[in-house]
């Protein structure tokens, strides 16, 4: 690596980070293929937001008061293109990344995606494995895609889904959506593959905890996963109160009650979800409880926006332009190595653990001043 200063821009400001950049200048970082923070955290799951735009309005991520018609969303020249993101993947997967994760937005409505999808395919771990590569989605599209992205590499997909009461899906939405259409996609993935599917349903306290028996049931015997999230404080519009939180013990105690469920063990290291079992074999489910149970301490994820930005926290309040190292900067061009040097140095910093810091304090506290903390949509969830 050369010696010239490599500059990494704050998300916020736009200024160079002049530590970093000395660090860059100074001391390699090359990829071993084992990268850990500050905490002993490996580098291990990447999630790649592709679009910062959905067609979905639900008020826990996009509400439509806020991401209206006059909303500005990113131009498409401010996108990674599919040869950046992939650059990119294969950078983190040097430094160690097992698993990427393509979100949004929603991320169906990226243009050609498939062909995103198929370069990702073809790589592989250090350890010569094939990438575990998912996806997030809302499902209003996956019904026609599914079959086209299972050929072009895609191994299983997250379904988003509230509620199994139209109406109160609808609202949630708030695009009038229908509940039958989410199904639909489901099926659809099911028949081609894209296994095991996962239901992501976000419990609002007083909006659609009473969907969380309706839900177990349908998916109970399908060989879907549901996993049922507790409402979180990602960015500044949507309005969060602790009082809306249903804490996922709770959530448990209500399916225990009528399916009785047993504890099992995590798949690996980092994953978010705690898992849980029918006694009567219909198949598990999972709570995802970062508000009332943080997981920071084993937390293995790195967030890339559409963009470009490096994010090492879902609730972050700033990020780290990588794209400006892919286009070049004052007509310099970066190679590879400098660039996973970038990464290293920006990972091995890292130090971020927002939910146990929160849960440490009064509920009205505010963590790392007023900063104000980047949008879900913008990130993917």
């Amino acid at each position: 690596m050369s010696t010239r200063i490599i500059p990494i821009l704050n998300l916020l400001s736009g200024q160079l980070t002049s530590k970093l950049a000395a660090d860059l200048a100074t001391q390699p970082f090359p990829a071993k293929g084992l990268l850990t923070d500050t905490l002993a955290r490996p580098l291990r799951d990447l999630r790649i937001s592709v679009t910062d735009r959905c067609n979905f309005r639900c008020s826990y991520c996009m509400p439509s008061e806020v991401f209206n018609k006059n909303y500005a969303f990113l131009p498409q020249t401010s996108l990674l293109n599919f040869e950046e993101i992939a650059r990119l993947a294969r950078i983190f997967v040097a430094h160690g990344v097992e698993k990427i994760r393509l979100t949004g937005g929603e991320p169906l409505l990226r243009k050609n995606l498939e062909v995103l999808i198929e370069m990702l395919a073809k790589m592989t771990t250090v350890a010569g494995k094939p990438l575990d590569i998912t996806l997030t989605t809302n499902a209003s599209l996956l019904a026609k895609k599914a079959q086209s992205l299972k050929d072009a590499g895609l191994q299983r997909v997250t379904v988003s889904l509230d509620a199994m009461d139209d109406a109160i899906f609808r609202r949630m939405n708030d695009v009038d959506f229908p509940v039958a259409d989410v199904l639909r996609g489901i099926e659809a993935a099911n028949k081609v593959g894209l296994l095991p599917i996962k239901i992501n349903m976000v419990v609002k306290r007083g909006t659609n905890d009473r969907e969380i028996l309706p839900m177990a049931r349908h998916f109970r015997h399908t060989g879907n996963v549901l996993r049922l999230i507790e409402y979180m404080d990602v960015g500044a519009t949507n309005g969060w109160r602790m009082d809306e939180v249903l804490p996922s013990a709770q959530v448990i105690e209500s399916i225990n009650a009528e399916f009785p469920v047993e504890p099992i063990d995590a798949n690996y290291l980092g994953e978010t979800a705690e898992r849980w079992r029918y006694a009567d074999g219909g198949g598990e489910i999972g709570v995802i409880s970062s508000v009332t149970q943080a997981f920071c301490s084993d937390c293995n994820r790195a967030r890339l926006s559409t963009e470009g930005k490096l994010f090492l926290c879902l609730f972050a309040s700033q990020g780290h332009d990588l794209r400006a190292l892919l286009r070049g900067n004052n007509n310099e061009i970066y190679s590879d190595d400098q660039i996973a040097s970038a990464v290293g140095h920006i990972w091995h910093k890292r130090d971020d653990r927002y939910s146990e810091l929160r849960a440490a304090m009064p509920a009205d506290a505010q963590i790392g001043g007023e900063k104000k903390r980047v949008e879900m949509s913008y990130i993917g969830g």
